[in-house]
């Protein structure tokens, strides 16, 4: 699918490379939101990247409509051989005794020890960060256990809490209300505003469950 480019508002324009959860998609939206963040045009502020979509915001008193999509539409040229670079890879220790890990067993029909089986069987992609900081969104998971989120999000859930919703896994970098299926939790620092690099992770990354303890 060719990249569609439109207005998004009086300042922004949204890039939608495809419409689903896509490795090869989010590599290209990553991939060009890098290269615009490589080489700034003068009124460009900031770039938001999704599974599928890059959000370019800009200053319009300095640049029209017309001037950002033709910057946009030069380094798109680009984009391909910046999709090449190798990603980081990170492992990340796990205890998996979370309270949905039961009911995520129960719901496939198998036992727990399987779920984790399964949930450390592959490599997951970071996609995209949201929701709070440094929290990333990371698929795919094997259908073999993709469960939906609870009905009723809970009103704290822990940081390094380690949750599956619908076919994505991830992280919790800090406490904060959620909906996901918490199947375990790991002691990694995921967000430090004291550090060089606040976020552990970046979109890209190559992420790796690793079994600390299975208490089942």
């Amino acid at each position: 699918m060719k990249p569609l480019l439109t207005p998004f508002g009086d300042s922004a324009l949204l890039i939608k490379f495809g419409d689903e959860i896509d490795l090869s998609i989010n590599r290209r939206v990553h991939a060009l939101d890098a290269l615009l963040r490589a080489s700034p045009q003068n009124g460009f502020i900031e770039s938001v990247p999704a599974y599928a979509t890059l959000l370019v915001i800009y200053d319009p008193l300095i640049l029209t409509y017309a001037q950002i999509s033709d910057w946009i539409i030069t380094e798109m040229d680009r984009v391909e051989k910046n999709v090449a670079r190798k990603p980081r890879r990170i492992q990340v220790p796990v205890r998996y005794d979370g309270e949905d890990l039961d009911f995520v067993a129960a719901y496939h029909h198998i036992n727990a020890r399987e779920v984790v089986r399964i949930h450390t069987s592959r490599d997951y992609t970071a996609y995209m960060m949201g929701f709070t900081p440094g929290f990333v969104y990371m698929g795919k998971l094997d259908g073999a256990i993709a469960t939906p989120r609870l009905e009723t999000p809970r009103t704290r859930v822990d940081a390094g809490s380690v949750g599956i919703a619908g076919a994505q896994t991830g992280i919790y970098p800090i406490a904060s209300p959620g909906g996901w299926r918490i199947i375990g939790r790991t002691s990694m620092r995921l967000f430090d505003l004291t550090a060089d690099s606040p976020f552990l992770f970046s979109p890209g990354d190559l992420v790796r469950f690793v079994i600390e303890a299975v208490d089942v």
